[in-house]
């Protein structure tokens, strides 16, 4: 194994080419963005075993230093009582999603580890023992093998399986806003989680100034482009008549604020071919109600490095990643769609 090309350079794809280099493979980073991935305002937690995973591939202290702790989960009902206190196992750190794709890059970078950015993946074919990959600006680039770190919508998994399964639409909206101060004298360590007529909606205040806050709606999917403000009065609307703090933390949002329709992936048949294989949301996409999803990603980028650096046979890696990481993550993602679905 001398090359691994990675389509793509969010969390899955950045952890990939760093768990690789840990063990002495090579591999070249190309990310179609222009800096990170798609839904970068968005922010998220990493879990106990992503932090594992993390330090694994020597990413833990950069990405300590670049988030918050999460503690514990308070549990509210509409009415403003509190339901439950659930101590979130440990180490679990909050971050946005655009810190994270920024601390795995430089830290990539920093390795020697190559990111093209610009690069958006449109094919790829198995050629002398290798894969070309081609992508978008007209660029051809030769390697042993192609990982897929391409997330939910992956051209590499329509590569592998023409059959491959869409993404489902989850029945839900997720948003997620950031506001000035602390309306609800959050705990910096805490997530508030509110169980709304209308919606639900969560929020830390985790020390820098602001409030983060999510809401998951339910509904029909919104296709199209939605601003931040019409995310921010939908929202605003689905939580105003709550006696909790989610309208006045709202209130004091500003254009802070990115939205969108949640997908997951049920089950992938055919996680990989002789010289293709996919990690992460390209392969095991989760709803965000579980707070798995990168958490998943970076296992997937230490198991895969780990099979390549026992197996020289690509093919024979692939297979041995895959039967590691399926049951777990089809489980997780299962339980995922579970936690978000709506109660009666």
């Amino acid at each position: 194994m001398t090359k691994v090309l990675i389509a793509g350079g969010g969390v899955a794809g950045a952890a990939t080419a760093l768990a690789l280099h840990r063990a002495g493979i090579t591999a070249v980073v190309h990310e179609a963005h222009a800096s990170g991935g798609d839904d970068a305002g968005a922010f998220l937690t990493v879990m106990a075993n992503g932090m594992a995973a993390l330090e694994e591939i020597g990413a833990g202290p950069a990405v300590v230093a670049a988030s918050y702790p999460a503690a514990a989960v308070e549990l509210f009902n509409a009415e403003g009582a509190h339901l439950q206190h659930r101590a979130i196992e440990g180490p679990a750190r909050t971050l946005s999603r655009a810190a994270l794709y920024r601390v795995l890059q430089d830290l990539a970078v920093e390795r020697g580890i190559p990111v093209v950015h610009g690069r958006r993946l449109t094919d790829a074919v198995a050629v002398d023992g290798g894969v070309e990959a081609r992508f978008a600006d007209g660029e051809r680039v030769r390697g042993d093998v192609l990982v897929g770190a391409d997330g939910i919508h992956s051209p590499t998994r329509r590569l592998i399986d023409p059959q491959a399964p869409t993404p489902r639409y989850t029945g839900q909206r997720v948003v997620y806003g950031y506001a000035e101060g602390n309306p609800a004298g959050s705990a910096p360590d805490a997530y508030h989680m509110v169980f709304g007529a209308r919606a639900f909606f969560g929020f830390t205040a985790p020390g820098d100034g602001r409030t983060w806050w999510f809401a998951r709606l339910t509904g029909a999917s919104r296709p199209g482009v939605t601003t931040a403000a019409q995310w921010r009065e939908l929202v605003l609307d689905a939580v105003r008549d709550d006696a909790t703090p989610a309208a006045a933390i709202i209130a004091a949002t500003g254009g802070d604020v990115v939205g969108g329709d949640s997908y997951d992936i049920p089950t992938t048949p055919r996680w990989h071919n002789d010289r293709m294989v996919l990690v992460g949301d390209a392969v095991h996409a989760a709803s965000p109600a579980a707070a798995q999803g990168a958490s998943m990603a970076l296992e997937d980028a230490v198991a895969l490095a780990a099979a390549l650096r026992e197996h020289p046979d690509p093919a024979a890696a692939f297979a041995v990643y895959s039967a590691r990481r399926r049951a777990q993550t089809e489980e997780t993602v299962a339980a995922s769609a579970r936690m978000g679905r709506p109660t009666a």
